[in-house]
């Protein structure tokens, strides 16, 4: 994302989580951050209640697949329709892949009608061999202006995430950082 604003893009993956996520809007709106969630369709078919919540309180939401394939595992058919399948859920023009892996052939059908936005920094917060330490380290030793941040709203990284997102909202606070919405840029593209 472009610098000079003194923003930072938190982002969330894998969710809505009945467990995980009210408590992630719950921090963010303890410090008054907007965050773009990347959704899994077939978990806000399982959970429109807290898909709506996500909305209702004005954060953003992405495509994260009807399923969280790994693009460099699945045909480009196949990847294709489920992509196209989660909007029937999920209405929005920003996709981020699975895994971050995606083939240029996936790109190249996807790009005509989505944003693909990738990060810039990787929490590890779904590592369980990765220390509460280290997640947020790996956050606040590269915060920076402009970045995206990638977390993950799912049971698997709550233990990390939690307090890897709370640390790392008091100091993007404290160093005079904005919370940003990835929609607020109109040239995305560019970040794929």
């Amino acid at each position: 994302m472009p610098s000079g604003k003194r923003r930072i893009y938190l982002t969330f993956d894998d969710g809505p989580h009945p467990q995980v996520t009210p408590r992630v809007l719950d921090l963010l709106a303890k410090y008054d951050a907007k965050a773009t969630f990347f959704c899994v369709a077939d978990n806000v078919r399982k959970h429109p209640e807290i898909y709506q919540s996500i909305l209702g309180v004005g954060h953003l939401t992405g495509n994260h697949g009807m399923n969280h394939l790994n693009g460099w595992k699945t045909p480009l058919n196949t990847y294709y329709e489920n992509i196209v399948a989660a909007r029937q859920y999920i209405d929005s023009e920003l996709f981020r892949p699975p895994y971050g892996r995606i083939t240029p052939s996936q790109i190249q059908a996807l790009k005509k009608e989505f944003t693909i936005v990738m990060w810039t920094i990787l929490s590890y917060d779904f590592d369980r061999e990765t220390r509460i330490e280290q997640c947020t380290a790996n956050v606040l030793n590269n915060l920076e202006d402009g970045a995206i941040i990638v977390f993950h709203d799912s049971l698997k990284a709550e233990h990390n995430m939690l307090p890897t997102l709370e640390a790392t909202l008091k100091q993007a606070q404290q160093q005079g950082f904005g919370f940003g919405l990835l929609d607020e840029e109109k040239n995305l593209s560019g970040q794929s």
